[in-house]
């Protein structure tokens, strides 16, 4: 059976999507061997490791997952990663989604792989008014079980020529647990120092082998969390009872599988699969009694609801034909489905006209599908001329994306409809869907002994955005034995999402709307929109790793990023202009609002960005003998974005303001720096980490006084530098059963506070655009781990 082990690991690693990777110094495995560890991402090369990467990849363990004591995997990446950062949405849709950004660009720029497939993506569209993250509908991180994940690896490079669209800040591939372990269970509770929030996780783990040729790995997790409120004074009132600013509550429950089972010595069946129910309740804006005194006499907070469902499935062979053949035949569905409702509300203009209004209003729903079938071949030649094996790789893709738009019920659409959000009406019923077909070609080898090179190559053909031709060479040269040398050149894309192309929508304030119109629709053609064009991008890297010590090694790696017709959304008009849109789009604006609250917008390819930074990474174990033994780490992002060329609409307007344009470039820290250790000892292990977030610069919109609602004079909002402590302390108990307690962000930090006249009836106290450190303040938890 070694022989058949040894043949499940090898095709498994040589089939996969493909890896590079670099230990995430800050939790590292304290011994060496998981510098060997081989990789699976950003390469088809059998045999790259960690140690030996040829790309700057990162490998997160799902001990390190746990050891910061977060239930969610977003904010577990972002305590780990100084080139992950999350959005701070706290209104719209996308409250109750879980996405990251890498390396100061936007969620959907990076590709988020399960298993080394494709992940399909929400279809929630965030569509707040004031974030960087607008129009994205990313792949939600937060539906599938934390205790399937056995690692992770983050490719932080462009790989659009490995794997098609989406991947131009770089790749995230979700590696599923496949080892008969037993069973662990895991729970995590806790809560923020201001007394809510309060959080439960718990998850179960179990593997068993399938007879003596495979395994099967079965996942669970339950998780909720209350309600934040973060939020001031309202100053229509002059009391603390609105609830807007803050985490939504959440229930969900998610389940998963992971299984592979020899049919014969040389063919695999394996499979993969998850399913996620999220239920999602999130304030809006406080109303007051004289809304409508006859029902809410002492006034009312409208509640948003999401109803959440999301599965995929994945199935395939592989193994090897002969002569060193390797194969991987696979196909994966997956789809999204999101119900939205409003509670606590009315709608006035319905209550006007029939004396009769509903409370609860279902205002709209969205699903998100996407079938992917894949079929790969590879092999290593011998070629007496080089140092190592010629790797060849060869293969083909069909992918189908489906988006669907449902309208709401009548009296969520009747004139301006209900207080908080308008639901869609029938003029937004979508049914949308293309056809993705592309082949790929690889070649990696060493010309020398310590000169690897890696060449990828990729077609895509998209039905509705035309063709597109990728490639990426990348190479690493080692010195010595201290010193590496390497860097890469890709060109990459993405494709406009179905949602960028047909999303609707209009939410409410209380003296306002905002509107979000679909970019072909005659609407925004009216507002000069022009077709949606691909992105396209220019990676550059460059880098070096040093070992001079036995237990130091130090990584840096520098990067430029530039994209072409940057995908947004701007088009943004104001005013009466902006109601006459919204209402030949079918929708009415409430009369008694304030015409320059009212907005409209749509998705545009608006903008040419340049991204620049650099990645540092080191790591240091010290053994203090009988005193245990401390593994010391710093990572390092520096970043900064600029703006290249700002588009016009085909009215001749700049598609972005200098708001938008801080979204692009100044909304994300300028670095993000974490250091700190973790000491062992017999039973005991304790972790302290300092991350300190680097500066952000946004325009916030005036919202009172003589520049309120303008769209071309803005508040330069600077929020300076943030320390943010993390402490874990853990003992094993038993042999089974291992406690820790923990505190995130122990000294209680907040944000920098913003200027009432850009906080919305005085509510909002920080600039939520802002991707720094989060709004909630002092975060303690207790872990327990018990494994049979």
């Amino acid at each position: 059976m070694p022989k058949m082990r040894g043949f499940l690991l090898a095709s498994a690693a040589s089939l996969a999507a493909g890896t590079c990777v670099l230990s995430i110094p800050a939790l590292a495995a304290a011994d060496g061997p998981a510098d060997e560890q081989v990789i699976v991402t950003g390469t088809r090369d059998p045999h790259q490791t960690v140690r030996k990467s040829i790309s700057p990849i990162t490998v997160v363990s799902a001990q390190q997952l746990k050891a910061t004591g977060q239930p969610d995997l977003r904010d577990a990446l972002v305590q780990l990663d100084p080139s992950i950062t999350r959005p701070g949405v706290t209104s719209g849709n996308a409250n109750m989604t879980s996405t990251i950004s890498l390396r100061g660009l936007t969620s959907d720029q990076t590709l988020i792989l399960v298993n080394g497939k494709r992940r399909h993506s929400t279809s929630i569209m965030t569509d707040d008014t004031g974030s960087p993250e607008n129009g994205t509908t990313p792949v939600d991180l937060g539906m599938f079980p934390m205790s399937s994940i056995d690692h992770i690896e983050v490719l932080q490079d462009g790989a659009a020529a490995l794997y098609g669209s989406d991947a131009i800040a770089g790749v995230v591939n979700i590696i599923l647990k496949n080892k008969p372990s037993g069973l662990d269970l895991h729970s995590v509770n806790g809560g923020y120092y201001a007394g809510d929030g309060f959080t439960t996780d718990n998850t179960v783990s179990w593997g068993t082998s399938l007879t003596d040729r495979g395994y099967f790995h079965l996942d669970g997790e339950f998780k909720h969390q209350d309600h934040t409120n973060r939020g001031d004074i309202d100053t229509r009132v002059d009391k603390k009872v609105n609830q807007y600013f803050g985490n939504p509550q959440e229930t969900k429950v998610s389940l998963g599988y992971n299984m592979g089972y020899h049919i014969t010595n040389k063919v695999e069946f394996y499979s993969f699969s998850s399913y996620a129910h999220r239920a999602s309740w999130s304030y809006q804006n406080y109303r007051t009694p004289a809304i409508l005194p006859e029902i809410y006499p002492f006034g009312f907070s409208p509640v948003s609801s999401l109803d959440e469902d999301d599965f995929n499935v994945a199935v395939g062979f592989r193994g090897e034909l002969f002569d060193g053949w390797n194969w991987d035949l696979s196909t994966s569905y997956g789809e999204d489905h999101s119900h939205f409702d409003l509670n606590d509300s009315v709608n006035t203009m319905l209550y006007a006209d029939t004396g009769h209004t509903p409370t609860h209003f279902h205002v709209m729903s969205f699903s998100n599908r996407q079938w992917t079938t894949d079929f790969g071949i590879r092999k290593a030649f011998d070629v007496p001329l080089l140092a190592g094996p010629l790797n060849f790789s060869i293969g083909a893709q069909y992918r189908n994306d489906a988006y669907n738009v449902n309208p709401g019920d009548p009296a969520s659409y009747y004139g301006s409809g209900p207080q908080g959000q308008s639901g869609l009406n029938q003029l937004s019923y979508t049914r949308a869907s293309r056809d993705v077909t592309a082949g790929y070609v690889g070649l990696s080898t060493r010309l020398l002994k310590n000169w690897q090179v890696d060449f990828a190559g990729r077609f895509e053909h998209y039905t509705d955005s035309g063709d597109t031709e990728t490639g990426k060479v990348s190479m690493r040269y080692d010195v010595n034995k201290y010193l590496a040398l390497r860097g890469g050149i890709s060109n990459g894309f993405r494709a406009p999402t179905l949602a960028e192309q047909y999303y609707t929508s209009l939410s409410t304030t209380p003296t306002g709307a905002n509107g979000v119109v679909a970019v072909n629709s005659a609407t925004a053609r009216a507002l000069g929109s022009k077709p949606l064009r691909p992105e396209r991008s220019m990676n550059f890297s460059a880098g070096f790793l040093l070992n001079p010590l036995r237990n130091l090694n130090i990584t840096v790696d520098a990067y430029q990023i530039t994209v072409r017709h940057r995908i947004v959304e701007g088009g943004v008009y104001n005013g009466q202009r902006a109601i006459d849109a919204l209402e030949a789009g079918g929708y009415q604006v409430d009369s008694t609002v304030t015409p320059d609250s009212v907005s409209v917008q749509y998705f545009s390819n608006g903008a040419d960005t340049r991204t620049r930074g650099v990645n540092v990474t080191a790591g240091y174990r010290t053994d203090f003998g009988r005193y245990g033994r401390v593994n010391w780490d710093v990572s390092l992002n520096l970043n900064e974005t600029k703006v290249l060329r700002d588009y016009l609409d085909s009215n001749g307007n700049p598609l972005l303001s200098a708001q938008g344009i801080g979204y692009l470039t100044t909304a994300f820290p300028r670095n993000k720096l974490i250091f700190g250790g973790s000491w062992h000892k017999g039973k005991w292990d304790v972790s302290i980490h300092e991350m300190r977030w680097g500066h952000t610069i946004n325009q916030l919109q005036y919202v009172t006084g003589p520049n309120a609602w303008s769209n071309q004079i803005f508040y330069q909002m600077y929020s300076k530098p943030k320390f943010q402590t993390n402490v874990l302390v853990g003992y094993q108990a038993t042999e089974r059963l291992h406690v820790a307690l923990g505190a995130n962000n122990l000294f209680n930090e907040y944000p920098s506070r913003i200027p009432l006249n850009t906080s919305y009836v005085g509510v909002v106290p920080y600039d939520s655009s802002a991707q720094q450190l989060g709004f909630n303040g002092g975060y303690y938890y207790l872990s327990l781990d018990y494994s049979l």
